[in-house]
This record gives structure tokens, sequence and C-alpha cells, in this order.
């Protein structure tokens, strides 16, 4: 635990859809949920004004319809959440060399390690200046939390929410857990905080009072010991610059249970190009692969092959996630398919060639002995321009315009009307809205979806000709600091 608050946790407010209103002038102030717009998709964010109906992230699509069924459903748009997110970082990065990303809209920053802040009022005087230039570089708005832990800081923002600050100053800890939710403290998520429940420990002063052995009794060694020290506000973690991943992986859900294996298995093929078009693309390597396959009755099943050497050779991956298949009952169905890749290196097993083949004339050795006629088989043309198997069902060229999908809240240009976004579509139409980050709400107008003079485009830019904060934070005057206390700013005690 440090003596001052300088280590900073900035969390993005509702991230991608705040993203989607300040792109989008006719949803601002008006309920907007981002996510998956299946029969199956979940919600990954909800505006404030959709979270006020009850919408939340990770609660089913449809489930999100009813309560508001009047709000904006969009897919998201991770090219532009990328983009600001970029932008966030960057900012991050001149405050400090130790800045541990999280997630796209979430890090924390060491501020005394950039030797910006060391106390106090440093430490507040940054987290002001930070949340007012994210704002006029990203039009976004994030809560900052600041606290002597990682722990701390990061519960600060979340108190902090949305738009604000909080700065819990080192040695008023217990006292600000103790009424918390245990539910608060890292490591404790439904399973264990029901666990706790039952043992009559709802808040945080309850595990205190409780003691280490009890803990450790109810919970096993690891997890009651560091419990019992964060329950007490003890965190020593550091932030840590770099966080190595473990693994590389993608997966599908499916709208309709798949049963055709000849289906299932080009889709694993499928899945198993991504992960090593992601794989390469982090300049990594791997040496286990992993099948992951969720049936009809919620039942998920992994399977892994470790290989020779790690390896980020498609075949390989692919031949290894098919040979994994074989080992899974998928009578009855599969909802979710999923491949990954794990022990990931710098390098890359040369020999692993040579495995590709042979294990490429395994498999079909194997399927000729138990697929005489070949229907099992996925034949080559079935194979798309990046590798990717088509499946069953053949995709149409995405050249084919009568073949583009517009999905909600995507992007478009029009040659007559600029830049919109695709509001629905349906029965051979598409409906656009016209407007941009900087503009009033525009109108709105239908066209065939194979109208030439409409095509996709890229996310425009939220803020437009913003001021110069190049040189901040050296440059930064403090009468652009951000509101102080009592305007969304403020400290624990």
């Amino acid at each position: 635990m440090r003596a001052a608050p300088t280590i900073l946790h900035l969390d993005m407010d509702a991230f991608y859809a705040s993203a989607e209103q300040a792109a989008k002038p006719s949803l601002r102030g008006k309920p907007v949920v981002v996510g998956g717009l299946g029969m199956r998709g979940v919600v990954a964010t909800a505006s404030y004004e959709a979270r006020r109906l009850g919408v939340h992230s990770a609660m089913p699509m449809a489930q999100a319809r009813r309560l508001a069924p009047n709000a904006a459903y969009l897919v998201p748009r991770f090219a532009l959440y990328r983009t600001v997110s970029d932008q966030v970082m960057e900012l991050l990065g001149r405050l400090s060399p130790l800045v541990e990303p999280l997630s796209l809209d979430e890090a924390f920053v060491d501020l005394e390690a950039g030797g910006v802040a060391d106390d106090s009022a440093s430490a507040r005087l940054v987290g002001e200046q930070l949340r007012t230039v994210i704002r006029a570089v990203t039009g976004l708005s994030g809560s900052v939390g600041l606290a002597g832990s990682k722990m701390l800081a990061k519960i600060a923002s979340e108190e902090a929410k949305p738009d604000g600050l909080l700065l819990i100053e080192p040695g008023t800890e217990r006292e600000l857990l103790a009424p918390m939710s245990v539910r608060i403290l890292p490591g404790v998520g439904p399973a264990t905080g029901d666990h706790l429940r039952r043992a009559g420990m709802t808040v945080v002063s309850h595990l205190a009072e409780a003691g280490e052995a009890e803990l450790v009794r109810l919970l096993g060694k690891a997890h009651g010991v560091a419990l019992h020290r964060m329950a007490q506000g003890y965190d020593d973690r550091p932030v840590v610059a770099e966080r190595d991943a473990k693994s590389v992986s993608v997966e599908d859900t499916f709208d309709v249970d798949l049963h055709d294996r000849v289906r299932v298995r080009a889709e694993v093929e499928r899945l198993a190009a991504r992960c090593v078009q992601r794989l390469r693309g982090a300049g990594r390597s791997g040496r286990t692969v992993v099948l992951k396959v969720r049936r009809y009755d919620f039942s998920t099943l992994t399977r892994s092959e470790t290989l020779r050497g790690p390896t980020d050779d498609p075949t390989v991956v692919r031949e290894a996630a098919a040979r994994l298949l074989e080992a899974v009952d998928t009578t009855g169905g599969v909802r979710l398919l999923g491949v990954g890749v794990t022990g990931l290196a710098d390098f890359t097993q040369e020999d692993l060639f040579a495995q590709a083949a042979h294990a490429e004339q395994a498999a079909h050795a194997e399927h000729a002995a138990e697929d005489p006629e070949g229907t099992d088989a996925v034949p080559d043309e079935r194979e798309g321009p990046a590798g990717e198997a088509t499946g069953a069902e053949s995709r149409k060229s995405e050249e084919t315009p009568a073949s583009r999908r517009w999905p909600a809240g995507h992007d478009v240009r029009h040659d007559v009307h600029g830049h919109g976004w695709v509001q629905g579509s349906g029965v051979g139409r598409v409906t656009v809205r016209f407007e941009e980050p900087w503009t009033p709400p525009g109108r709105v107008r239908t066209f065939r979806v194979d109208d030439p003079a409409l095509q996709p485009a890229d996310p425009l830019p939220l803020v437009r000709d913003g001021e110069d904060y190049s040189s901040w934070p050296a440059s930064l005057p403090k009468s652009l600091s951000g509101p102080g206390p009592g305007e969304g700013d403020e400290s624990r005690p």
C-alpha cells in the first residue's frame, strides 16, 4: 500500500454505447443497446438511458428488447472502438511508462512512476486534467479513481461513475470498504458471493471480522488469505505495463443449432483460420490447440492437443482442431464453437510443416476408413479468399452488391446524400439516417439493398478540428482542469 493515492484507474463510461451516441446525433439522450442482434445475442454495453430501464451488459438481447422496446439496437463497430481506445491509451502513456490496459476502455496508470504525482493534490490535478483532455480528444467521458492500490483505485472509479472522479485517501480504506458488498472485491463472483452469503457474510466488514482462519476454512488457503487481506484494504499488486497474453481464441454462437456434421466441421475450420490470423497479428505462435463446443443442452466440452512445438501455421491448427472435433459427440445440435491456441511463444517450430503434412495424411486416412463415400469431407472449393471455410451453405461473394449485409448502426456513404448509418434492413430494403458526429440529427431515407449508389464506409472521427493537446500534460493550464469538488469529483473519507 502506498502513502499517496498515485495509482489511477480510468474506466470509460458505457464505452460502446457512448461512442455510438457521440457518432449519431439523433441517438443522444436516448436508450442505446450495443451487442449481438440475433436470437441468441447478448448485450455488450447499454447506455445509461437504457440502464435506467433495466438493461445491462451480458443480458440476453431478447430480454433487453422486452425491457426497452423503443431503444436503438446496434451491432458493434470494433474498428471505431479500437481507434478511440488507441487515442485514450496514448494519452495515458504520456502520464507514465507504467500503463496496464485491462480492456479497450479500462486501464491502470502508475502516476508516481511517471513523475507526475506524489501526493493527493497532484494526483487529483492529473486526474481532472485527464478527464478534460479525453473528452476534448475523443468526445467521450471517463471516470477516474485514485488510491494507494489497484483494488481501491478500481473501486473508486466504479463509485465515481458516470463522468466523475473519486480519490480515496490512504488510511481510510477499511472505513470505506466496511459497508460495501463482498462482491466489490476482486475474485468474488456470483458463486463465491453466494457461498459467503450462506455463511452470513454479505458485506466487507463481515470478512474482516471473521478472520483469516475462517475464510481459509470456507474458501481454501490461497483464496481465503487473499480475501482477508483485501477486506482490510491491503493490495500490493504493482501496475504492470506489459501483461503477457496466455492464449488467443475466437468463438461464434449460432442463431440456430448446427446439426449437419459437415457444417460443424466447416465452421471449426473457419474459426481456426480466424484464430491463426489473430495469432499472427500479435506476432505469436502457440503449442496447444483447444476446441470448445457448447451443445444444444448448454453443456460445454473442451478438448486440447499439444503439438511438438509452437506454430502459427494455419494448416497445423486447422487439422488439429478437426481431429479434436472427431472426439466430440455433436448429436442433438451445436450452439457455440470456439478454437484457441495456448502455450504462446515468440517463435515457430519449423519442422511442424512436416507435422502438418503428416497430420493431413492421417486425417484423410481416418476419414476414408470411417466414411468411404467421402460425405464427411469438406471440398477444397469451399475455402474462402482468406482460407476460411464457407461451410455447407456457401456464402456469396462480397463483390456482389445483392449479397452485401447492412448491420444496424454501421457506416455507409451515398453518392448523393453523403455519410450515414444503417437504421435497419430487411425485405430487400435498407433504411439509412444521414448525419455526422458534428451535424444536427439527419434525415432518414430508404434504398434497395443493392443500390449501387450506397456503399459501406469507414467510421468518422468523433471529434473534428479539436484543440491541440500534443504537448499535454506539461502545457495544460489549470483553468482546463475539469470540474472541481462538488461538480462530479469527490474525495473519501
